[in-house]
């Protein structure tokens, strides 16, 4: 990531902000892979992702080398993890499933593209849209969150 930063400093870039994981383990389709009977979250997978974004957080200190850069690493993996295990505080009633057919695996294609694809009634209350994206609404309080904590740093 530290290459790239300083690639994309080269040809130009001096406000660069790098997204973290998200609890990967915690995704529909990763509780219903690996989660067990419960559909719990896989814990391998978020400890990978706790992992990578340790390292990821290093952006930061690039900003001291690369003149008139910011650089800013974004954490999305906890604001993520909070809305999945708290639903209810973010106005949410569904977390272990998505919107989309069953909510365990369908993802993409299988959500938008058949004559008549399987939906929730109402998405604002599924934290995701299938078994591996957001919905909307999650997305917004997501994009909320991150501005209101990092704009200043990188603007």
């Amino acid at each position: 990531m530290l290459t790239l930063a300083r690639e994309l400093y080269g040809l130009g870039a001096r406000r660069i902000g790098v997204l973290s994981l998200p609890p990967v383990g915690c995704l529909p389709s990763q509780r219903t892979l690996h989660g067990g009977p419960k559909r719990g979250c896989f814990n391998s997978a978020n400890e990978a992702a706790v992992l990578f974004n340790s390292k990821l957080y290093e952006i930061d200190s690039l900003g001291k080398e690369l003149p008139g850069a910011r650089l800013v690493y974004t954490d999305i993996y906890y604001p993520l993890l909070a809305i999945i295990q708290g639903p209810a505080q973010f106005g949410f009633e569904v977390s272990m499933k998505g919107c989309c057919g069953t909510g365990n695996i369908e993802v993409s294609y299988l959500c938008s593209h058949l004559d008549h694809p399987v939906m929730c009634d109402d998405d604002t209350k599924y934290v995701f849209w299938d078994s591996f994206h957001p919905t909307e609404a999650t997305y917004r309080m997501l994009t909320d969150q991150i501005y209101s904590k990092y704009a200043r740093e990188l603007f």
